[in-house]
């Protein structure tokens, strides 16, 4: 079922939290509300729920309207951060609650309950408390309860946030397994752009309320639409220098100090004499001792072993550094001076007075 958000705006007294938001959530794809703390992404999915009330806009479930629907008649499953349980109940209690207080038979609920758990991997703890389970079955629990209703929708609030770095890459491969054995239209809310990456169709980059980008996770990372989503995506985060397009021969040049970079796309012509932002991406820099005026000169800051490869921080002067991702056995100085090459297929450009991508 398509999930439709029209013009969505939403207050707490002065606050604006949310500001003229519109989104369409495609019909069983797993969808992920991504952005720092506090930019409105849990108060978009609580609006979809139905616990929370908008100021103004639309929400549509399919062909419904459901801005005056109660929760319980909007056929959703929403889990939350935290697992929620109840401690005095097992396992199998705590994922058919939610039938039982329906009203659902007996037999029915333990069929639902067995096929869910069966799903899950966990039919071998139905009979367990929650004390008595680790973490990651606990969220398997949690999972479970929403599961068991076959809801059109499910909704996830920063469901792994509680599990420890290795479970949590588990359960980013599981959640995508779910979500393809459930059917339904997902929506996951996180600020970790690692799991929106991995596990989405598509990203709805969001910062102060506002969607800045929505796309899928290729298109949002390879061609961002502003300078927040393009320092936002990507770890190590891009980087950036701030310069002016010239042009020379015809040809146009990303030009700062003594630095000449030369651009081949035809759309940055127009931008000639304007001052515009350039990033790129820390492994779209190669290191080495050209001093061309090509290459960025600067010093070795520090570098930082990272498993299977190498961060540079260089300092330009002043305060300013960027970042260089190498291979963890390419031949760099401990310090000193340092050259920096661009790759110019990769690199971005940004309007410096609006942030915004230029195309």
């Amino acid at each position: 079922m398509d999930v439709a958000l029209e013009n969505i705006g939403k207050s707490f007294g002065r606050v604006r939290v949310l500001d003229n938001v519109t989104l369409t959530f495609p019909s069983r794809k797993f969808v992920t509300l991504l952005g720092p703390s506090g930019c409105g992404k849990t108060t978009l999915l609580r609006i979809i729920a139905g616990l929370e009330t908008v100021d103004r806009g639309c929400i549509r479930f399919g062909d419904r309207t459901v801005n005056s629907m109660a929760p319980k008649d909007r056929n959703i499953a929403m889990v939350f951060q935290s697992y929620a349980l109840y401690p005095q109940m097992t396992i199998r209690q705590n994922i058919g609650y939610g039938l039982k207080v329906r009203g659902v038979d007996r037999a029915s609920i333990k069929s639902a309950v067995e096929r869910v758990a069966g799903i899950l991997e966990i039919d071998s703890l139905l009979d367990r408390r929650p004390s008595q389970l680790s973490g990651g079955q606990r969220q398997r629990v949690a999972l479970g309860r929403a599961m068991v209703r076959r809801p059109d929708i499910f909704l996830m609030d920063e469901p792994l946030s509680n599990l420890d770095a290795k479970l949590r890459v588990t359960m980013r491969t599981e959640l995508r397994r779910f979500h393809f054995d459930l059917q339904a239209t997902t929506i996951y809310v996180t600020h970790d752009q690692l799991e929106a990456m991995t596990m989405s169709d598509c990203i709805a980059v969001m910062n102060a309320g506002v969607v800045q980008q929505f796309g899928t996770p290729a298109e949002v990372y390879n061609r961002p639409s502003n300078l927040f989503v393009a320092g936002f995506i990507g770890n190590p985060p891009m980087n950036f220098l701030t310069g002016r397009i010239e042009m020379n021969d015809g040809k146009a040049k990303f030009k700062m100090n003594d630095f000449a970079l030369p651009l081949s796309e035809p759309w940055t012509v127009a931008s000639a004499g304007r001052e515009v932002i350039l990033g790129v991406r820390p492994q779209d820099i190669t290191v080495g001792s050209d001093h061309s005026e090509m290459a960025l000169c600067g010093t070795v800051w520090m570098t930082e072993l990272v498993g299977s490869e190498k961060l540079i921080e260089i300092e330009l002067g002043g305060r300013e550094r960027m970042t260089a991702q190498v291979r963890a056995d390419a031949p760099v100085p401990e310090s000193g001076p340092i050259s920096m090459c661009l790759d110019t297929r990769r690199v971005h450009i940004f309007n410096a007075s609006t942030g915004l991508a230029i195309r």
